[in-house]
């Protein structure tokens, strides 16, 4: 008996008290943006947000808050991943091609 108790109160817990609130972090705004970005650059980074079940914005901030603070936003596994994936969509640009990207005008 005691142990359906405990079982029926730990559902009635889960009801009251979803999930994704043991994981509630900073409150923000966020904003609709129209960046332009390299198109295979940018199917790289969707590949990678869908491998770990999170949007492409929050893939984009969690990159960027890291660069911000000088630290690597991939473990070696995630790396090697994006090594794959970088090649599976032709993507050869490096760190050294930042700020020197040109975009072709159509004829």
């Amino acid at each position: 008996m005691h142990e359906q108790s405990v079982q029926a109160a730990a559902r009635r817990e889960k009801r009251a008290v979803p999930w994704y609130m043991d994981n509630i972090g900073q409150n923000v705004e966020r904003v609709q943006t129209g960046v332009r970005i390299e198109k295979r650059l940018l199917k790289v980074l969707k590949a990678v947000a869908d491998l770990h079940d999170i949007t492409l914005g929050d893939l984009l901030e969690g990159i960027v808050l890291h660069a911000f603070e000088g630290k690597v936003p991939f473990d070696d596994q995630s790396l090697a991943k994006i090594a794959e994936l970088k090649g599976i969509f032709g993507l050869d640009l490096t760190a050294d091609d930042s700020h020197r990207l040109v975009e072709e005008i159509p004829s």
